[in-house]
């Protein structure tokens, strides 16, 4: 029997399908429903070829629900960037229309005809870290919300005394302070106060979210809470979405999946880059979150920030340089780990083990475009043996 791939062009309520061999001939099409019922009709639709290999676009956002499915019912998966497919899209047809059924065929196009796309395996633990990672930022979103409306009622209650970076034990302070006399002040203090509790809960799954992070983190076997800046949400992330950091193929490549590779928008004899938007803006924002936690502290990150800034750079462009230095960094650090010999640790919740060198559902393709470049003068490539301080520097780059 001959190999087919089944390109899959998933929704939440609905799922297009198409199955085509390495010819590229159509062998069959459907559309199902993403229910129970709907999966199995699918599954039974596709056993008539058992030599098969789905190909779901966007593994990491849409398509992960029905992706982690297919992959618990045995099947062999891949992983479809979506730019890949809408290129395909365009060319094949001369316009960039979109149906279903030309998303389902442009997938598997892109399957048939593209080697090296991400394989995907189950790692419950990149699954977990995934979830959790999600949640201590939903928490965060949550508790930025809540101290906005707390704030604003202070404000009301104390006028002149608002606190800038305000902390449960301030608010608690203020509204001891106050006692309103008329109903509108009765129930604003009154509101405050559930606002100011509420706080404190947002606060307690917070710490209980990061420790939980931490502990999988250290499980794993990864030392990238080793660099300034990177913590148990930093490193966590990276995980959750690198996945297999074999995937890409160099630090350049790397850095082209996070943005930090800047693009080149030379013109004449002025030579000059712009600010990428591609790559997982997610990991990017991780590593921006790195870079301020350098500059802000006394480290060799610091130092290098300002020697670009006297080198004639701009805040912003000085702060792409060193987000790219960082991008290198946790790069090796990724490296260095996944060589490292593991050993299975018992922490966390059901027990976790080490790094792994299979790819997860829980990443995104490296694809690097073609005006994607190397910010000048990267950091090294070669690897380093972990350091044993808790903290330790990045190497300097000239």
């Amino acid at each position: 029997m001959e190999h087919v791939v089944i390109g899959v062009d998933p929704h939440k309520l609905s799922a297009t399908i198409e199955v085509v061999d390495q010819r590229e001939q159509l062998l069959g099409s459907g559309r199902f429903t993403t229910d129970r019922a709907g999966f199995t009709a699918m599954r039974a639709y596709a056993k008539a070829w058992p030599d098969r290999t789905w190909a779901v676009e966007g593994a990491n956002g849409v398509g992960r629900p029905l992706a982690q499915r297919l992959l618990e019912s045995g099947e062999q998966v891949v992983d479809v960037p979506a730019k890949l497919a809408a290129r395909v899209r365009l060319f094949d047809s001369g316009h960039n229309r979109k149906t279903d059924a030309h998303d389902a065929h442009s997938i598997a196009m892109v399957a048939v005809r593209t080697k090296g796309l991400r394989v995907l395996q189950v790692d419950g633990e990149l699954e977990a870290l995934r979830m959790l990672v999600e949640r201590r930022e939903a928490l965060t979103r949550r508790r930025v919300q809540t101290v906005d409306r707390l704030q604003a009622l202070l404000a009301e209650l104390l006028p002149g005394q608002a606190k800038r970076d305000l902390t449960t034990g301030q608010a608690k302070t203020m509204l001891a302070t106050v006692r309103p006399r008329d109903i509108a002040g009765k129930t604003r203090r009154r509101i405050a106060v559930e606002e100011l509790a509420e706080l404190v809960a947002v606060e307690a799954k917070m710490k209980k979210a990061t420790a939980e992070l931490k502990a999988i983190v250290l499980a794993r076997g990864s030392h990238l809470m080793d660099l300034h800046g990177v913590g148990p949400v930093v490193a966590a992330r990276v995980l959750a979405d690198v996945g297999d950091v074999a995937r890409f193929a160099d630090r350049n490549r790397f850095a082209s999946w996070t943005g930090t590779a800047p693009l080149d928008a030379s013109s004449g004899e002025q030579t000059r880059h712009r600010l990428s938007r591609a790559g997982d803006r997610r990991v990017n924002h991780m590593i921006h979150i790195a870079a301020i936690s350098q500059i802000r502290l006394d480290t060799d990150g610091r130092t290098y920030y300002r020697r670009k800034r006297a080198d004639g750079k701009r805040p912003l462009e000085a702060l792409r340089c060193l987000k790219r230095r960082i991008s290198d960094a946790i790069f090796r650090q990724l490296l260095a780990d996944a060589a490292a010999p593991q050993e299975h640790v018992e922490a966390g919740p059901g027990g976790h083990r080490g790094a792994t060198q299979e790819s997860s559902a829980a990443g995104s393709h490296p694809h690097t475009d073609t005006s994607d470049q190397p910010h000048p003068g990267p950091a090294p490539t070669t690897l380093r043996r972990p350091l044993t301080a808790r903290k330790r520097q990045l190497d300097p780059i000239s």
